[in-house]
């Protein structure tokens, strides 16, 4: 063999290993936003949704993150535990569970809603996935027994599981109707931007937990 052709081999098996050494890029930590109407950005454009504004504000502060939008609007804890395995795909780091809304408007027992989430959040850390729970307020049409027993249960299951709870979702929006949609319920783009405003801080340590398991 020629001194070239033994010097083109070496060079050759140089790169090959350097290749093989070099560290495999970074991978955006994954989450998903799971919930209904308020989570998948109700009439609103798709850059305006919850989790594309909380993502744009999570990278601001420097977080390589990324967040699906599984929001589906009418949705219940009934509804949301019939999808969520196959809404929540494999490798999802983290997910912000939003749900309960539809069940006090529609007047759900609460002991159903609070076993629909428990199943959530339980199904969910079997398969190695981290929960944020978002707690939501009964409306006050309900009465106030319905509400004690309704808002009560996103503590208590926050407690049970050991996950960071946000408790209610709606902070600093459902006062003011200049931040909502004509309906009264529903956040519009500048509704969205002050509820991602208030739950940062909270997204943001949960994301920070998740990139030092990494």
């Amino acid at each position: 063999m020629s001194f070239k052709a033994a010097h083109g081999i070496f060079i050759a098996i140089v790169v090959a290993v350097c290749g093989l050494s070099r560290p495999a890029a970074a991978q955006p930590i994954a989450l998903v936003g799971f919930g209904d109407s308020l989570m998948a950005g109700y009439q609103l454009p798709a850059e305006e949704a919850f989790p594309v504004q909380l993502e744009t504000a999570l990278r601001a502060r420097g977080l390589d993150v990324t967040i699906a939008n599984a929001g589906v609007s009418g949705d219940t804890t009934s509804g949301g535990l019939a999808r969520i395995d196959w809404s929540v795909p494999d490798g999802t780091k983290g997910v912000i569970l939003e749900l309960g809304a539809n069940d006090a408007l529609r007047g759900v027992a609460p002991e159903e809603t609070e076993q629909n989430l428990d199943r959530m959040v339980s199904g969910l850390k079997s398969r190695g996935i981290a929960v944020l729970l978002v707690g939501i307020l009964a409306p006050p049409n309900m009465g106030e027994e319905y509400s004690a027993r309704f808002n009560s249960i996103y503590e208590r299951i926050a407690k049970k599981h050991g996950v960071p709870l946000y408790p209610f979702f709606l902070d600093g929006v459902v006062t003011n109707a200049d931040l909502q949609l004509d309906d009264g319920m529903h956040p519009n783009g500048k509704g969205v931007g002050v509820m991602v405003e208030r739950i940062l801080p909270t997204a943001e340590a949960f994301v920070k937990r998740l990139g030092e398991t990494e």
